[in-house]
């Protein structure tokens, strides 16, 4: 059965809500804990957000929460589907609130409320009751941050209170799967059919769009495939980094401390990604990307105009580690008016030193960790050919090559690992043999040290400054330093 709801003032670009078995099972579902599960493009995130609203209109006062991991992620994603997709054009719940990554809360006029917030900041959201909570891509979350949301819901003016959320599958063994598998979560499927604008249901049959989608996911390659394509929680078989665990080395962000040593690390690439990663190194040795470019289809001078406006307020690096493209090194020297480092670029042993700062040392903590949210910008383009669009998704792709009679350890599949390059790059400069020595502040280039007294010099390098700064996001930074020389940054000179 298929019913369309109407919508008397439906924007042209967009689609009636097409009623099928799957969405109305997931309408009609009363459980307290709801998760919908399948490729991608089947729009699960839609029939999420669908109900919300119709539970806004359906039951007056109550109070529902639209939730991921973090705020930003959350606005440029769920929040663009309800207000483009969902909601009504002129719809009164659009005409308060201000700018999209400003809003705070969607309110009808019968009382109901819709409150947005992502779990970087809990405390902003779950000091209140809900009815209903949503939450967008829950593979994201830990275990512990899943049933912290169940405590809220005790609102009483539905019938009934429910955590319903949407992900794309992972490994079999996550927590998410093991959950609906002993009966905590009940899982609903989705598929591409339950998608109106990629099959027509009337001429049983894809649409023109869908058909080009299809053929992205079909493009795909190991895992990455298999749950995008086809929505299986499936294992990547001879997966490089056996140690990677998303739930202990993607962390959340924090203001990194002026005195830590900064790195950049770069993988050089025009119709594959071009990625920059800026690492900062703690007293313990232990290293982590605050901020990364991951972006295809533009010039090195491109790139290295934006690295450095954004390094502009931040202590010098210690050393930009490159690839070995000989005109990109030369032109990112020259815009960034200072020397880089050939990377060491032996993929056995620096695959090796990556293992070992995945593995948890002595104090049960690993010594490497991605911050999320370090993404500058994402790609359109990678997004639209179902490639990553960040390191952190890379790695379950990134499998040893088995052709040709190669053996499990040998070397990886080249293709999707430009993430991985840059992170091999960073660490092998560190811990690989071959590694370029530190460069102490007196033998730093003489255009570095115009304006800079020694002392100035050495915090600059990232060396002895003891006073904490904060970092500048893609945003244009929550903070600044109140250390003089942190604000004249990666060239010794203010913006």
């Amino acid at each position: 059965m298929q019913v369309t709801v109407p919508e008397a003032d439906l924007h042209p670009d967009r689609r009636p809500f097409l009623m099928n078995p799957t969405v109305l099972k997931v309408l009609r579902d009363r459980n307290g804990e709801l998760l919908l599960s399948g490729p991608a493009g089947t729009g699960k995130s839609r029939t999420c957000l669908e109900k919300l609203h119709a539970c806004a209109t359906k039951y007056p006062g109550m109070r529902g929460l639209i939730v991921r991991k973090t705020r930003d992620s959350l606005t440029e994603s769920g929040l663009v589907t309800f207000e483009q997709k969902v909601l009504p054009v002129g719809h009164p719940a659009l005409s308060s609130g201000g700018q999209r990554r400003l809003r705070q809360a969607y309110h009808y006029p019968n009382g109901s409320t819709l409150v947005v917030g992502g779990l970087d900041k809990p405390s902003r959201t779950l000091s209140t009751e809900y009815d209903i909570v949503y939450v967008q891509e829950a593979i994201e979350l830990t275990e512990n941050e899943w049933e912290l949301l169940t405590r809220p819901l005790r609102n009483g003016r539905m019938p009934y209170q429910q955590l319903i959320a949407d992900t794309n599958p992972d490994t079999p063994t996550h927590w998410l799967k093991k959950r609906c598998d002993n009966g905590q979560t009940r899982l609903i499927d989705t598929r591409h059919e339950d998608n109106p604008t990629i099959w027509d249901a009337e001429k049983q049959g894809w649409t023109p769009e869908g058909e080009k989608y299809l053929q992205k996911l079909d493009n795909m390659t190991g895992p990455r495939k298999l749950r995008l394509r086809y929505g299986r929680w499936v294992q990547a078989e001879g997966v490089v980094y056996e140690e990677w665990d998303r739930a202990v080395h993607l962390i959340d962000r924090f203001d990194i401390p002026a005195a830590w040593s900064r790195y950049l690390s770069i993988d050089f690439g025009f119709t594959n990604a071009f990625v920059c990663q800026w690492w900062a190194k703690d007293e313990d040795d232990r290293l982590f990307r605050y901020r990364e470019i991951y972006h295809a289809q533009r010039l090195v001078e491109d790139h290295a105009k934006l690295i450095r406006e954004l390094s502009q307020d931040e202590p010098a690096p210690a050393a930009v580690i490159c690839d070995h493209d000989a005109e990109g090194r030369a032109t990112l020297e020259k815009y960034l008016g200072r020397s880089t480092v050939p990377a060491v670029k032996a993929i056995e042993a620096g695959v090796q030193h990556v293992a070992a700062r995945l593995r948890k040392a002595g104090d049960g903590r690993g010594r490497l960790f991605l911050l999320r949210d370090s993404l500058v910008e994402r790609d359109s383009g990678l997004v639209e050919l179902k490639l990553p669009t960040c390191t952190e998704e890379e790695f379950d792709g990134y499998v040893w090559d088995l052709t040709n009679n190669r053996k499990k350890g040998e070397v990886p599949i080249d293709k999707n690992n430009h993430g991985m390059d840059g992170l091999r790059y960073m660490v092998a400069h560190l811990d690989g043999s071959g590694r370029v020595p530190f460069t102490a502040p007196s033998q730093l280039p003489e255009r570095e040290q115009i304006g800079l007294t020694a002392r100035q010099q050495a915090h600059a390098a990232g060396l002895g400054a003891n006073e904490s700064g904060t970092r500048r996001d893609r945003e244009g930074g929550d903070g600044r330093s109140g250390s003089a020389v942190v604000r004249r940054g990666l060239f010794g000179v203010k913006r």
